[in-house]
């Protein structure tokens, strides 16, 4: 459930040498910072709509726009035909894929999104793993560190696992849809094709097509006339 053939597509990404040799996928975010340095040709063949800021470590693809007001500190590598919405915000060593939309207000840091991923409204997604066609509601948040101290772990075969990172966010499989503000919580991991309901709390893993739901129920009453003076 946590390598990389598990969750995702690794020919809808032109960085599958992230994940080349990888036992778990969460591993890619501690290489991703020295593949930029490497690999990163910085080179504009975006169209801007307005006015961005756009850092000297950004590679951007043909066909992709730029709206106006956002920002693009970089390192980044941002593919063909994107859409980064006005007031989007993308910070440091960061990957996203063809086809992809970073929208109004997101933040996005040392982060991967494979090719048709989609963050468009309001969400936060910091060290963590979008695949193919993964889709985040609007006000999703994916939350990237503990309220206590130490690393992230999970669970494998009953025991805790050490994943080597104080900061994880979530791997979310392809095709995975996250609803409207809900919270993945730091460590999360969502198989493909997996379903989180609107305003779920979610930490763990949800397997391959599944679905986490609100289990709390709506409080129904008949609707009275108010009494007036």
């Amino acid at each position: 459930m946590y390598s990389p053939a598990d969750l995702f597509t690794l020919s809808e990404t032109e960085h599958g040498r992230l994940f080349a040799g990888l036992e778990y996928s969460w591993d890619a975010l501690k290489r991703l910072k020295d593949y930029l340095n490497l690999n990163l040709r910085p080179g504009l063949n975006n169209k801007c709509e307005g006015r961005a800021y756009i850092g000297k470590e950004v590679y951007i693809g043909e066909g992709t726009v730029v709206e106006d007001g956002a920002m693009i500190k970089g390192p980044a590598w941002i593919g063909k035909n994107c859409e980064i919405r006005h007031g989007a915000y993308i910070r440091e060593n960061v990957i996203i894929g063809d086809d992809c939309v970073v929208g109004n207000c997101c933040e996005l840091k040392n982060s991967i999104l494979f090719n048709e991923a989609a963050v468009p409204h309001f969400n936060y997604v910091g060290d963590s793993i979008l695949g193919h066609r993964a889709h985040l509601g609007a006000g999703v948040k994916i939350s990237n560190i503990k309220l206590t101290k130490g690393n992230i772990f999970l669970d494998k075969d009953g025991l805790p696992l050490d994943t080597g990172l104080r900061k994880f966010g979530a791997l979310v499989g392809d095709g995975a849809e996250v609803g409207c503000n809900a919270v993945l919580n730091p460590g999360s991991v969502l198989g493909r094709g997996s379903l989180v309901y609107p305003n779920v709390s979610w930490r763990g893993v949800l397997p391959h097509h599944m679905i986490a739901k609100n289990p709390t129920p709506h409080h129904v009453v008949m609707m009275r006339p108010r009494e007036t003076d």
